[in-house]
């Protein structure tokens, strides 16, 4: 879910962007480039999951002028690769979009905090709390994580996109249809949560190693 049209206020516009750059500077000094460089497996993989991504928005619906429907994908990108390259990839991928006439410039901002921030946010909370408080076991890390993380996510992402026109909306009538919008939240969490968890799934079977979240030593070696 992302802004295609402008319905916010400039001071909305102007304080989102400059958090989500607030929050790609601090991703920068960490030099999430450097794992990149030093392998390429791993380089190839991320660009390919990237471009993958960008695909997938294309299969969007549109509800209303302003706002578009679509499978976010940054709850997988984050487990797979952690939050600096999974935001790294979602800046990449917003800007993609803006790039081919999807979204407006203005918005970008806006954009990288719902789809991004908050959900990579959510997921990297999820994830200590299940590295640290849950048990080593294979099944709870993909529900906990994959399902379960990825609905909670998909939750916070859609109640920020409208908590922002609630806020700084400028058209009355998409203050109204954001919240009966946010009444349907709870029917869009099981489709991310499901594709989201049946991909992670297929990885940790197949190559848990992939998964940088993951330690298949802990999880499967020693059970």
């Amino acid at each position: 879910m992302s802004f295609s049209e402008s319905v916010l206020a400039p001071w909305a516009l102007l304080l989102s962007g400059l958090l989500s750059l607030a929050v790609l500077v601090w991703v920068l000094m960490l030099k999430p480039w450097q794992a990149l460089l030093d392998d390429t497996a791993l380089q190839h993989r991320w660009l390919a999951a990237t471009l993958a991504v960008v695909l997938m928005w294309q299969l969007r619906a549109q509800a209303v002028d302003w706002l578009t429907l679509h499978l976010v994908f940054t709850v997988l990108m984050t487990l797979v690769f952690k939050a600096p390259l999974a935001l790294l990839s979602n800046v990449m991928i917003n800007l993609a979009m803006v790039l081919i006439g999807r979204n407006e410039w203005p918005l970008l901002g806006a954009n990288v905090l719902v789809t991004g921030i908050v959900p990579a946010l959510t997921t990297g909370l999820i994830w200590r709390f299940v590295d640290r408080k849950m048990p080593d076991n294979l099944m709870v890390f993909m529900f906990a994580c994959g399902f379960f993380g990825t609905a909670l996510a998909t939750l916070a992402g859609g109640l920020t996109a409208v908590g922002l026109i609630v806020m700084a909306g400028t058209d009355p009538e998409a203050v109204y249809l954001a919240r009966e919008y946010a009444r349907f939240l709870p029917l869009l969490m099981p489709s991310e949560a499901f594709i989201t968890g049946m991909l992670l799934s297929v990885l940790l079977v197949y190559h848990p190693q992939w998964v940088a979240t993951f330690n298949d030593h802990r999880y499967i070696d020693m059970q």
